[in-house]
């Protein structure tokens, strides 16, 4: 709140070609639109499902197994809907091609899962008009699209590939969410009833943290408001003044429920709060913008990666005054 895809394994490679770009963006959102539409969130964790029978998957954001690099944006989304859906146990996942490297093979008849990827190219043309009139040559931004298989539909991989983290235990104080929180510089007040961030004045308010039913939601709410408060001109300069109702207040909505969502992955807390006031305009703007999904996980995901460097960072110069 602010204040006023699939594809079966086949005998060669994960790698696919690029369809017409309108046709990928369509869709992923068509994906993420029939989620909303069923009532479920898709960047609410699979674990933490309104059954209460979960996927049994360590909370954590989805990575690369061979890599460990942890995949952004709205592959997120796309891959926790994956874990919901056939209640995979890992958060790891590898393309067919990297699974056969690691030893192993994906087995026959798994379906794959579609993740994409942005880049940009300059053509040709450009390149030569930006020779004849001077300036500089303008690149255009497409997506490829590649298969991934979780570790779940694998077999005979090679031991030793990058393992899921260990769960947190079960407290209320959650250190590392408090380490994030204090590192962030932002001005972080508790009190009153209401949590938000005002951005005329650049602090987030967040109730005690008894007040809220299950305290672990505590944490869950102010990641939401820092993420907001990421927007802020002096950080990453987001649109975050808006009206309440409007199209774009809905869009930033979006970036703090998945921002959050996703630094909650990262910490490894698993709340039990479920944000779902904003779901009709949530649709509203997905359904007249074919990108905007991809728009909201990016800036989320560079919400939560500033917020996950401060950390760091703090972590960091700590160890080296210790040393």
């Amino acid at each position: 709140m602010r204040q006023n895809n699939q594809r079966r394994a086949a005998g060669k490679g994960g790698e696919q070609s690029t369809p017409p770009r309108a046709n990928l963006y369509d869709a992923v959102t068509d994906r993420i639109l029939s989620e909303l539409e069923g009532g479920r969130i898709p960047w609410v964790q699979p674990w933490g499902t309104p059954d209460g029978k979960g996927t049994g998957a360590t909370p954590g954001l989805p990575r690369n197994a061979v890599t460990g690099r942890t995949y952004s944006g709205v592959n997120v989304l796309i891959l926790w809907g994956a874990l919901f859906e056939h209640g995979y146990p890992s958060q790891g996942w590898l393309t067919f091609r990297q699974a056969r490297d690691a030893g192993g093979c994906v087995r026959k008849g798994e379906h794959g899962v579609t993740v994409v990827y942005a880049d940009r190219f300059t053509p040709e043309a450009e390149k030569q008009r930006a020779q004849q009139e001077g300036g500089e040559a303008r690149s255009v931004s497409f997506l490829k699209r590649f298969t991934v298989f979780n570790l779940a539909q694998c077999e005979g991989l090679r031991p030793g590939l990058a393992p899921d983290p260990e769960p947190l235990p079960e407290r209320q104080i959650v250190p590392v969410a408090e380490a994030l929180i204090a590192a962030s510089g932002v001005d972080f007040r508790i009190g009153g009833d209401r949590a938000f961030y005002a951005p005329a004045h650049d602090f987030v308010q967040v109730p005690p943290q008894p007040a809220f039913y299950e305290q672990i939601n505590f944490y869950r709410t102010a990641l939401h408001e820092l993420t907001h408060a990421t927007g802020h001109a002096s950080r990453l300069a987001r649109n975050i003044v808006n009206a309440f109702g409007s199209k774009d207040y809905a869009r930033e909505e979006l970036v703090a429920e998945m921002g959050s969502a996703f630094l909650c992955a990262a910490l490894g807390i698993v709340p039990t709060v479920r944000h779902a006031d904003y779901i009709a305009s949530w649709l509203e703007v997905l359904r007249e913008d074919n990108r905007a999904i991809f728009r909201a996980a990016s800036a989320a995901t560079k919400a939560a990666e500033w917020l996950l460097a401060r950390r760091d960072e703090a972590r960091d110069e700590m160890e080296r005054a210790a040393a």
